[in-house]
Order: structure tokens, then sequence, then C-alpha cells
């Protein structure tokens, strides 16, 4: 069984696909996966960008940013935890 290789496009690529669509041309006449070409149309008039982290809905870039505060504090915690237990042995 050969496992099948999943294409990738370039944003250039994507952009000129999608003008040519906007240009009147139709779906088929441009590319045999319409289901791409018309998530490629919806990331272009709704964000104008291709790549994944900007067209995510909004709860979960919501949801992104939380992710990485909370990293953030974790971190600020457990270095405010060394400094007390550092400062904590020299006052003794």
């Amino acid at each position: 069984m050969t496992k099948k290789m999943k294409r990738t496009f370039t944003s250039e690529f994507k952009k000129q696909i999608v003008a040519l669509y906007e240009s009147g041309r139709p779906r088929k006449a441009i590319i045999d996966n319409t289901s791409a070409l018309d998530k490629w149309i919806h990331q272009s008039r709704t964000t104008g960008s291709f790549q994944a982290k900007d067209n995510l809905p909004s709860e979960q870039k919501v949801m992104q940013e939380l992710r990485n505060r909370n990293t953030q504090l974790e971190m600020e915690n457990d270095i405010l935890k060394q400094a007390a237990l550092i400062f904590g042995r020299k006052s003794k």
C-alpha cells in the first residue's frame, strides 16, 4: 500500500488561483479540487492570509493566547519559587 503525499501550495500560488476565480473563470477549469479552492477563497476574503494560524476561529485564537499566557505565568512562578528558596537560605 502506498502512502499518498499531501501536496502543499505557496501563498502566491493560492493568490493567483483565487484571482483567476474572481476574474470569472469556472472552478473546474482552474483546479480539480474545488473544496481546496473554496477554502482558499474564504481565507482570502476573510483574513487575506493563507496561514493556518491566521485563519483559526476566534475561540481557538483565544484558547491559544490563554495557553501562551498560562505557560508564561508558570515559568514566572517557577522563577519566583527558585528565588524564594535562594533568598530564604541566605537570610538564615
